[in-house]
């Protein structure tokens, strides 16, 4: 059996490190879990993310909105959430892929 900290994979966990730095900030892990809620309960992620405005995510925060597009941003590069414009809305959601990958992780983290 393998074992992290013996044998890592300095990629792997590069790629872990970098999203759980994105997440690490209180208002951006909130933004990440509200997005992430947006399932219908009772459901897994499935290959048509649910997604919400972003004028939608900066209602819920007491926060300015050039604050929480910063935040965004930053869980934009990490990976974690993608946006689209939609007319004059960007809609954001949280790739299904990555909720799956953060599964791995925890669930196994022996291969990394």
């Amino acid at each position: 059996m393998s074992n992290i900290l013996t044998k890592p994979n300095p990629a792997k966990l590069a790629h872990y490190a970098s999203l759980f730095k994105a997440l690490s900030n209180p208002h951006r892990l909130n933004i990440f879990m509200r997005l992430a809620s947006c399932c219908q309960p009772g459901t897994r992620w499935s290959k048509k993310a649910e997604r919400a405005c972003v004028g939608e995510v900066a209602k819920d925060f007491d926060l300015a909105p050039s604050t929480v597009s910063h935040h965004l941003k930053e869980l934009v590069q990490a990976g974690l959430i993608r946006t689209e414009r939609a007319g004059q809305n960007v809609e954001c959601w949280v790739d299904p892929k990555i909720v799956d990958e953060l599964a791995d992780f925890f669930e196994a983290p022996q291969k990394c």
